[in-house]
């Protein structure tokens, strides 16, 4: 089940980052648990549940200038009592119109399967640049 779930939890990711490329909000919606925390990297902000979570995601894509985030998995440590697992990393947020990267820093992500898919359940960001 491992190297299983790490490569489901690699494609959940991926699909998330292509999900906040695109501004697409339907995307991101079944990767977060119903009730998925998010801690801000900079200001620590804590945005509590799926619903919250995606009007803050529709907030930031109607900036007129906004930051691509990209999660970038270095390890992904899978329970071997529980369905659930660690995703640890690194991210950046890189400008829409110039590509620049204006910030980044490292992350952590916790996944839980339910019923066949697994979905973030908690997600805290440190900011390093």
């Amino acid at each position: 089940m491992s190297a299983t779930a790490d490569i489901a939890i690699r494609m959940a990711r991926a699909t998330f980052n292509r999900a906040l490329a695109d501004a697409n909000l339907a995307a991101i919606g079944p990767l977060l648990a119903p009730d998925a925390v998010l801690v801000a990297g900079t200001d620590s902000a804590l945005i509590t549940g799926r619903k919250a979570q995606l009007i803050a995601w529709k907030r930031e894509f109607a900036a007129a200038e906004r930051l691509i985030y990209t999660r970038t998995p270095d390890t992904i440590l899978v329970s071997p009592v529980e369905p659930i697992a660690m995703e640890q990393g690194h991210w950046q947020g890189v400008a829409s119109g110039s590509g620049e990267a204006l910030a980044s820093g490292t992350y952590s992500a916790k996944w839980r399967n339910r019923g066949g898919a697994w979905m973030i359940e908690a997600e805290i960001f440190l900011t390093l640049a």
